[in-house]
């Protein structure tokens, strides 16, 4: 099929003058007929990806879809940009369902999203097998695996379903994140057959990723909501009380704030989910429940209250800020309490044994990206097997602290002599306490005591021996078992500091005072070089359109969009269509109020006095 036609679909129905370069390499291979499973970031643009090739197909695409709000808010956006979609799914009678069958039947829709549930059923698959389905575009593919982070038993059905259609169609995986390990069991569970292969760029240019370590975490949390009370922000928490009881002091603070956890009732979920789409409320505080089914462009930060069970979960959550490519800041409040809860939370899931250890492996690579002293982008590309430069991106909380590197090669060679003495058989609180001096009842049992290390670091506390331990399982020069009481053991690496033959060096830890200065630095992002007058008249134009058409804001024109507008100053058609994000068919329907706004505007100043 012809790339160049793409080309002028892309522009038509969403206003961009060219593809990605993630997107071009995947709707190539998908336009020549081949399977493709592509790993791309949240707000990467993978919608797009199967979208542009379904309306170049002869028959319809299938897409499979998780969740009844991501189907609902995908297929709004694709009808108002003129684009036929539907979705089948649990909030629709019987007749509903027969209507949108016939419509699939009789050519009339582009795009179908159902459940994976769905192709469970005999019914259904007997109707499906009635139409000419050209593509199946796997959503969130990494659901199929156990490995993942989502592991839901009903994608396993999506190769059956395919093998059960009289001709076979293309088949087209997505995910946000998938280390090596769950790529293999999406190519394999999935059946795709001599799949392309890409992976494009997990590490997102606009955002600034932050561990943050000793804060107050509810001071900061509400310091930080205050201060960006014109911006949309999630605020993750682990548990439904810290949700509730965050929700309730930004509230008394005066902020618009709602909650989102599975202890509230259907319709208070829906309620607040709606709210925080159409800006009603400008932060959502919630558990990992919330998000998968948001395409809420225009999120400025993400706030993670405490450290994620795994990676996965994490850039998958994180990712949700910036998808309009707008800078946004990604804040992680680190403290060692985190690591209590989530060991709390996998011993309290059901599960096999051999699940239960890769959760435990998964959660020791968390801890590391927290401590570690590398560039957070790196170690992220690194976690997933990404090749990348190893130049650091400049931007993180960690290329962009400036503390003083100091020489610790002494205190990390009596922590490696202690744990060498200690038989490598215990936990880093254990360690800790015997370098402290510790008086405790098992330290005295085991004879720890009596050991030439026994206290030689007694003027640090227990807490900031277990923060260099840790640090140093980060750097490699240490690392941990597997498990809910993990053991730590020397690596290579520790040797060669015993020997004298490597340095150590650490940070010095932040003075107090800084905590402040450190919160400016990962605020103060300026979103672009506007005026922003003008740009809160265009929200406010976008936001009356967007009430008179019932969808989200950001389905009109998401900020990035309007910010662009905003530069341009547009003053006919022509200008309004060189924007990007607007497109032919949504200047039809959209685009005259915010020309009228400009054009109205030229005849009193020019655009550097709005």
């Amino acid at each position: 099929m012809d790339f160049h036609t793409a080309k002028q679909f892309l522009q038509k129905y969403y206003g961009y003058p060219d593809f990605r370069d993630g997107q071009k390499k995947i709707v190539a291979s998908l336009l020549e007929g081949r399977d493709t499973l592509g790993i791309m970031p949240t707000g990467g643009g993978k919608s797009i990806c199967y979208q542009i090739p379904a309306l170049m197909y002869q028959g319809l695409t299938l897409v499979v879809s998780p969740l009844i709000s991501l189907m609902k808010d995908q297929v709004d956006a694709l009808q108002t940009a003129g684009i036929s979609a539907a979705y089948i799914n649990s909030t629709l009678s019987g007749r509903e369902v027969n209507d949108r069958i016939r419509a699939a039947r009789g050519g009339e829709l582009k795009l179908l999203y159902v459940a994976p549930e769905r192709l469970e059923l005999d019914w259904f698959r007997d109707e499906m097998a009635q139409l000419d389905i050209s593509c199946v575009a796997v959503d969130e593919a990494h659901c199929v695996s156990q490995w993942g982070h989502d592991f839901r038993t009903s994608y396993l059905s999506v190769a059956p379903f395919v093998r059960g259609l009289a001709n076979r169609p293309i088949l087209a995986a997505f995910t946000a994140t998938a280390t090596p390990e769950v790529m293999e069991d999406m190519q394999r569970l999935l059946r795709l057959q001599d799949p392309q292969v890409f992976v494009t760029g997990l590490g997102r240019d606009n955002l600034h990723m932050s561990v943050l370590r000793g804060e107050n975490k509810k001071e900061y949390v509400l310091d930080y909501a205050a201060s960006h009370t014109h911006e949309s922000g999630i605020i993750y928490a682990a548990t439904r009380k810290e949700v509730d009881d965050l929700c309730q002091r930004l509230q008394l603070r005066g902020l618009a704030a709602g909650r989102y956890h599975a202890g509230m009732s259907d319709d208070e979920r829906a309620t607040s989910q709606e709210a925080f789409l159409y800006d009603d409320i400008r932060v959502i505080v919630a558990t990992n429940a919330f998000g998968m089914g948001i395409d809420k462009s225009n999120v400025r930060y993400v706030i993670h209250y405490n450290m994620p069970k795994n990676m996965e979960s994490y850039i998958q959550e994180a990712g949700r800020a910036g998808r309009d490519g707008e800078p946004s800041q990604c804040l992680l409040l680190f403290s060692a309490q985190d690591i209590m809860t989530q060991k709390f939370l996998i011993e309290q899931n059901p599960q096999d044994g051999e699940r239960k250890h890769n959760d435990y492996r998964k959660l020791q690579h968390m801890i590391d990206y927290c401590y570690t002293t590398k560039c957070l982008r790196n170690a992220m590309l690194d976690y997933f097997g990404e090749e990348h430069h190893d130049e650091p991106c400049g931007t993180c909380s960690s290329c962009t602290d400036d503390r003083e590197q100091v020489d610790i090669t002494v205190d990390a060679q009596k922590i490696f002599s202690c744990i060498h003495r200690m038989r490598e058989r215990f936990g880093v609180s254990m360690v800790a306490s015997v370098l402290k001096g510790s008086r405790a009842k098992k330290v005295l049992e085991y004879g720890f005591d009596r050991l030439p290390t026994y206290g030689v670091m007694n003027g640090r506390t227990e807490k900031e021996i277990a923060e260099t331990i840790n640090v140093l399982i980060s750097e490699g020069y240490l690392a941990l078992s597997e498990g809910q009481y993990p053991v730590v053991r020397l690596q290579s690496a520790a040797g060669e500091v015993l020997r004298g033959q490597r340095q150590v060096a650490q940070r010095v830890p932040r003075p107090a005072k800084a905590s402040s200065s450190q919160r400016r630095n990962t605020r103060d992002v300026s979103p672009s070089a506007v005026n922003e007058t003008v740009f809160e008249q265009l929200r406010l134009i976008r936001r009356e359109l967007a009430s008179r058409e019932h969808v989200p804001s950001y389905i009109i024109f998401n900020d990035a969009t309007l910010r662009e507008m905003s530069v341009a100053c547009p003053q006919t058609e022509h200008d309004m269509l060189h924007v990007k994000g607007v497109g032919e068919v949504k200047f039809r329907k959209y685009g005259r109020p915010f020309l009228e706004f400009f054009q109205n505007q030229s005849g009193d100043a020019g655009p550097e006095e709005y």
